[in-house]
């Protein structure tokens, strides 16, 4: 965890700046159909509580569900974050690693739907990894007839 330490961070074209001294020390990974359309892979973020963040610049969002929003540079194109907007977890951000140098000094800990990752993809190491009926049980989730 990297709390106190001033994290900033920004997009491809430097438009958009990102600040916080709340960063997490932990990087979670998500392979559900809305993540992988989103980012073209794997989607990965580091929650930060939003009221710990400073964030200026042309940001876009879109309400990509009934439960979320994602955030990008309107200039670059760069994705920004995820964000829950109902729910337990509607007070936090899940912001891009790659924003900050060093991915701000956080590590990979987690995967979620991890039993769908695509054939030929695999993320090595000590990870805990969380299958699709396991995060559906526990956690908000889109419902299979759900739109992006």
């Amino acid at each position: 965890m990297s709390e106190g330490i001033l994290r900033e961070g920004r997009c491809l074209c430097g438009e958009v700046r990102i600040s916080t001294r709340a960063l997490g020390g932990e990087i979670s990974a998500c392979y559900c159909d809305n993540c992988l359309r989103w980012s073209g892979s794997v989607q990965m973020g580091i929650e930060v509580p939003r009221d710990a963040v400073t964030v200026t610049g042309p940001v876009k969002t879109h309400r990509s569900s009934h439960l979320a929003e994602r955030a990008w540079c309107d200039t670059c194109g760069s994705a920004l974050w995820f964000a829950y907007v109902e729910g337990p977890d509607a007070g936090y951000f899940e912001i891009a690693p790659g924003l900050f140098k060093n991915a701000g000094d956080a590590r990979l800990t987690h995967i979620v739907y991890s039993d769908r990752e695509p054939t030929g993809w695999h993320m090595g190491g000590d990870l805990d990894r969380m299958p699709e009926k396991y995060y559906q049980k526990n956690f908000p989730f889109l419902s299979e007839g759900d739109t992006p």
